[in-house]
């Protein structure tokens, strides 16, 4: 078994190493080229001391908002305090007295008496301290097993900043990168989190099946349904940096990724069963290790149509208020393009996910051992 998983793994391995190599940004990239601010301007910390509401009716108050007063807690006039524009849409929605804000300084409204704007919420506090929750949680619950996934998110993650941003921006296929960025991901999440043995190499020719499954079909469906990916407000901004990208395949990039943790959620659950079905009775058949696995996988699919759906719904139900808002029939709600971008995405995702667990659960029954007490591979 573990012969015959080393000529298929080992490829694997080999081609996604050699992919990253050949399509890794080499010299300049557009990687921070653009400065955020102009000459002049600059960000400093401040604190909220009071609010002070004015006439949203007046057109040059619903212009520049409402005048908040704010403590500098660092560079010039540190220490002062000094009246801060902030859009009436902030202070609506969260601003309050004590909150620690950025708020930019702009030279060219000094003549105004309020050269400062709001810009953004210091956020450095909460999210370190939910953060520390959150390893404490994972060891907690999981132990070790639980921090190596942690390490696994986060080599991830530095695969997608340090390789697939980089090289998409340095003019790289999107499709090629995603590919070869997402065997990575795969490769580094799976083995850090759950070790090297036949069950997690099961796990990761499952997902890489589905990956590919993921690809061709929403490669076809894309086009198909003449979704190009470029239709919306952050499309436009991504063409105006980059105008020679391939909007579609970024568009499909993006189905990929997104699919590729609950890919891995899936495999990994119906390798484990199928190892555990064996666990708890070693004298099972290749075929019932099958059956009793595809009954787990079969709730795993229950749950998945909707899983992909609801995490769709939420990210982009601020679109979905606007677009109720018109007068239109359902068949014409949901083929709006960004309604559609998202059904199919969902669609192509879950035929993924679902087709990947037989899969995974024919070839967990195929390599698990058939007879004799619990193997080393049980624990693996």
């Amino acid at each position: 078994m573990r012969s015959v998983l080393a000529w298929v793994t080992i490829p694997l391995v080999i081609a996604t190493v050699i992919g990253m190599l050949l399509l890794w940004p080499r010299g300049e990239t557009p990687v921070g080229q653009n400065e955020r601010l102009a000459n002049g301007y600059g960000l400093q910390s401040a604190r909220v001391l009071s609010i002070e509401p004015v006439d949203e009716t007046d057109e040059l108050n619903a212009m520049i908002g409402n005048a908040v007063m704010v403590e500098l807690l660092n560079g010039v006039g540190e220490g002062e305090e000094v009246p801060v524009h902030v859009p009436f849409e902030i202070v609506d929605n969260g601003l309050s007295v004590g909150d620690r804000i950025v708020v930019l300084f702009n030279p060219d409204a000094l003549a105004t008496g309020v050269p400062y704007t709001f810009w953004d919420f210091h956020r450095d506090v909460p999210m370190i301290a939910l953060s520390i929750v959150y390893l404490l949680v994972v060891f907690a619950v999981a132990r070790f097993k639980g921090l190596a996934a942690v390490g696994g998110l986060i080599a991830c993650l530095g695969v997608i900043f340090a390789f697939i941003l980089p090289a998409i921006m340095a003019g790289r296929s999107p499709l090629l990168v995603v590919m070869v960025g997402s065997g990575a991901m795969l490769l580094l999440a799976v083995y850090l989190a759950h070790g090297v043995s036949i069950r997690t190499t099961t796990a990761v020719l499952g997902t890489f099946a589905g990956v590919a499954v993921t690809v061709l079909l929403g490669a076809g469906a894309l086009d198909w349904a003449n979704l190009t990916g470029a239709q919306s407000e952050d499309a436009l901004l991504t063409l105006s940096y980059f105008p020679g990208l391939n909007m579609r395949h970024l568009l499909l990039c993006g189905l990929v990724i997104s699919a590729l943790g609950a890919l891995n959620d899936v495999t990994i659950t119906q390798a484990s069963a199928v190892w555990e079905l064996h666990a708890a009775n070693p004298s099972l058949s290749k075929a019932r290790l099958f059956a009793g696995g595809m009954r787990i996988g079969r709730d795993h699919i229950a749950s998945t149509i909707y899983t992909l759906a609801f995490a769709y719904v939420g990210g982009i139900l601020g679109t979905l208020l606007v677009v109720m808002t018109f007068n239109s029939t359902v068949p014409e709600f949901l083929l709006l393009t960004e309604i559609a971008e998202e059904i199919v995405r969902t669609l192509v995702a879950s035929i993924g996910l679902i087709l990947a667990i037989p899969f995974t659960t024919a070839l967990a029954a195929g390599l698990v051992p058939v007879s004799g007490a619990r193997s080393a591979e049980v624990t693996g």
